[in-house]
């Protein structure tokens, strides 16, 4: 008794405030979001607001069993439970319920169930247990193969559910890896990726890979100052593009420009990349990777985008860049989410007042678009309070993460930390219209109980492991 009486002396009140909080705006918002004039007990439960209570009711204890459980059993069932898990994933495969387009729901009577919100809490303690284990090494090819594998794995069984959403999340455990010392190139290589894929996405791949070159080549220039070589490899590159044009003219052949100069790009590159290396140029053979990286990932994704996404897909992206506009087809969603918000001024039209709530214009608005219902009804400073809320929470987060002395618990409190942030910046992003739609949940605002149970357990386990900041947790 005493023990455990330790424990809940030792846990972190200020974390557990601030997650009673946002369930209690969340349930609020909920009952404003789907408010029935029939059924106007928020206790009804028939409703979505009624049912929601019991989910909350649930995760309240699944916080306080999560806060009673020894620390050391997260510790040592962390693989067991993210084996169990994958278990899980792969035969939701076969059993799953499909809805909305992705099989990635179970149904068990009158519940569904989510496995891959629960994914992230499995893999997490497993990335935790790997990285603060004695033989792990930041910088081994091993240990970071290891780690690709526990990350790659429940990613590779939701994209196969064609819950593209949910599988992005586990990206952000990029983030963890660099508090724990990854290099920072790895950093830079993923704002790059990004960039390509931003420019291939508004430009014509031809216009994006001749855009790549002729970087190349500046950046060569100001690294090696060596005019010579850049008239050089210029001159290679200009030369084989001419030549294969050529054979295309002659032969009357119909091959797009693009192929052509992704293959003097290759080629060129692969040439001068064979020379460097030979010749024991490092950086200027990294340089020409880089490029070469590029140029493939560049050509990848236009033939991702035109030939194995979803139209809604496409469209979704194109109307995230600009590329098109269609407020009645692929962007109704963010753009009635962004009258609702803008409607609401500075202090909201008041509560159970929003009128494109009430007239149901915002889709699945007690769900992934629950935000919109908070800025129409509440303004501007109901959604400041949303965000301060959780700009609090992912600070304290970091805050208890750094103060841990055991690595298994400071690596676990940043992954809760990124999935958060993740969830938190996304959901809001695509509701203003910063973010492309692709339906995760705003974490203890969001109607449902798989949404919430998870994001429960994920938090209280850390609050468990900070609570125990001062016991030595073994392998």
């Amino acid at each position: 008794m005493e023990k455990r009486n330790n424990v809940w002396a030792n846990v972190d009140w200020i974390t557990i405030s601030i997650y009673l909080a946002m369930m209690l705006i969340g349930w609020v918002n909920i009952y404003a979001a789907v408010y029935n004039q029939e059924h106007k007990s928020i206790f009804d439960m028939t409703q979505q607001y009624g049912k929601q209570l019991i989910w909350i009711f649930a995760a309240i204890f699944i916080a306080v069993l999560m806060i009673n459980t020894d620390s050391k059993f997260f510790v040592s069932f962390s693989f067991p439970m993210y084996l169990f898990f994958i278990l899980i994933l792969f035969l939701v495969l076969f059993i799953g319920k499909e809805i909305n387009g992705a099989r990635s729901w179970i149904e068990i009577g009158n519940f569904l169930i989510q496995p891959s919100e629960f994914m992230k809490m499995a893999t997490s303690l497993a990335i935790a247990r790997y990285i603060s284990s004695y033989n792990f090494k930041m910088h081994s090819y091993k240990s970071l193969l290891t780690l690709c594998g526990i990350i790659f794995i429940p990613v590779g069984l939701i994209f196969l559910q064609n819950d593209t959403g949910s599988a992005l999340v586990f990206g952000v455990f990029l983030l963890v890896l660099y508090r724990e010392g990854l290099n920072g190139i790895v950093l830079f290589f993923t704002f790059l990726i990004l960039l390509v894929f931003i420019l291939t996405m508004i430009l014509d791949p031809l216009i994006t890979i001749l855009i790549l070159t002729i970087a190349a080549f500046v950046i060569n220039y100001l690294i090696r100052k060596k005019v010579k070589r850049n008239l050089i490899g210029i001159g290679v590159f200009t030369s084989i593009f001419g030549v294969l044009w050529l054979i295309n003219y002659l032969l009357q052949g119909t091959v797009d420009a693009l192929y052509f100069i992704f293959a003097a790009a290759f080629i060129s590159s692969s040439l001068f990349f064979i020379w460097a290396m030979v010749l024991r140029k490092r950086s200027l053979a990294i340089l020409i990777g880089i490029y070469l990286g590029c140029v493939l990932f560049s050509v990848s994704v236009d033939f991702v985008f035109h030939n194995i996404m979803e139209q809604h897909q496409r469209d979704r992206i194109n109307e995230l860049l600009g590329i098109q506009s269609d407020v009645h087809g692929s962007g109704y969603h963010v753009n009635q989410s962004k009258i609702a918000i803008g409607s609401g001024g500075l202090f909201g039209k008041g509560f159970l007042q929003g009128t494109q709530t009430k007239f149901n214009f915002v889709p699945e608005q007690s769900t992934d678009f629950i935000f919109c219902t908070i800025g129409e009804e509440w303004g501007f400073l109901g959604t400041a309070t949303v965000i301060g809320l959780f700009i609090g929470l992912l600070l304290r987060l970091i805050f208890l993460a750094e103060r841990n002395h055991s690595k298994f618990s400071r690596v676990y409190g940043y992954c809760v930390a990124t999935i958060l942030f993740f969830h938190f910046a996304v959901n809001i992003g695509m509701t203003i219209g910063l973010a492309p739609v692709i339906g995760i949940p705003l974490p203890f605002f969001s109607y449902g109980g798989s949404s919430l149970w998870s994001f429960t357990l994920l938090l209280f386990v850390f609050v468990r492991l900070d609570a125990s900041r001062f016991e030595q947790l073994s392998f």
